[in-house]
């Protein structure tokens, strides 16, 4: 071996952190919060060890929590307290996210960003308005047009309640354009999108649908959200939505498409999210309570690769475990 090549020369714990290629703050993560609109008190969401649905009178304390670890920025989820076929909560004044975003706005300096889609809204479980007959015919599911109006009107009322940002995450043709004109148009030029720009139909969000109370009733959402196998169309799904103006570009899920968020990255010069999603949380925390790995060290490696593989942002469930550790 030639003795002057000794890369292990740089991994002793002296030199190893000023060497380090890739870095995780506190400040890379936003965390997820759930706020219900059908208890007044928190309810513990059993597939996510840690985490809860709060009443919209503990989303501010809720939020100083998440605060308190070093992170600075949540997304809002809704559980409303009624369901429709057009999922009309979803853009009320007086709706769960509106009414706590004002709380938060008001109360905090934490930056907002709602999760807009009407999923958790409607009494179908589906991501839109449906087309006739899709409650007969799997191969039917959401009418894309008719939708586009709901979801801006839905961005809309969020920024008129202080969200800095809204993410659209229905993956519904053209919805990036629609809020942006929706938004302008209103006086909201700088509330920002981050669009679920590559968003796919994935078994890792199970844990999810728990959660916000959103599976669909019938069928599933393969008709709108994107093929598991393929990568070349989530760039042009990307492009797209950069063309309609999205400020920054979400991956769902992370890991196991982290080869999607290095492609993005590669591309395109906009801020790159992705979202550690639930079902990545769930089985981390499954295995580390059988005691066939350390929870702590997992989840650290696990967003280090996705930062790695080029995102910016981190969304993700253990958001608050791992800023308490960095």
């Amino acid at each position: 071996m030639n003795l002057t090549d000794r890369p292990r020369r740089l991994r002793t714990d002296g030199v190893r952190p000023l060497v380090s290629e890739t870095s995780l703050n506190a400040t890379d993560l936003m965390a997820p919060v759930f706020v219900d609109a059908t208890t007044d008190e928190r309810v513990p969401i059993e597939s996510m060890p840690g985490h809860e649905r709060v009443p919209v009178d503990e989303a501010v304390a809720r939020v100083e929590e998440v605060r308190e670890t070093g992170v600075r920025a949540v997304m809002l989820f809704g559980i409303p307290e009624s369901k429709d076929p057009e999922g009309t909560r979803a853009w009320a004044e007086d709706g769960v996210v509106q009414e706590a975003t004002r709380r938060i706005s008001r109360e905090t300096d934490v930056y907002v960003a709602t999760d807009v889609c009407l999923c958790e809204y409607t009494d179908h479980g589906h991501c839109g308005v449906l087309e006739p007959g899709a409650h007969e015919d799997a191969h039917l599911t959401v009418d894309n047009d008719a939708t586009l109006d709901l979801i801006a009107r839905t961005a809309r009322s969020h920024a008129a309640a202080g969200a800095d940002m809204v993410a659209p995450s229905g993956m519904m043709d053209g919805m990036v354009g629609v809020i942006r004109g929706e938004l302008d148009a209103s006086s909201h030029e700088d509330v920002a999108i981050m669009s679920y720009a590559a968003k796919y139909e994935s078994a890792f969000y199970g844990p999810f649908r728990d959660a916000a109370d959103g599976a669909p009733a019938f069928g599933d959402r393969r008709h709108y959200q994107m093929d598991p196998a393929n990568a070349r169309e989530a760039v042009r799904e990307v492009r797209l939505d950069v063309e309609q103006g999205a400020d920054v570009l979400m991956v769902k899920p992370a890991l196991a498409y982290l080869d999607v968020v290095h492609r993005v990255r590669e591309e395109f010069d906009h801020p790159v999210a992705a979202y550690n999603v639930s079902g990545e949380y769930a089985m981390l925390h499954a295995a580390a309570e059988k005691g066939w790995l350390s929870l702590e060290e997992t989840a650290l490696e696990s967003l280090l690769s996705i930062k790695r593989a080029g995102a910016d942002l981190l969304l993700t469930y253990f958001a608050e475990d791992v800023a308490d550790h960095l």
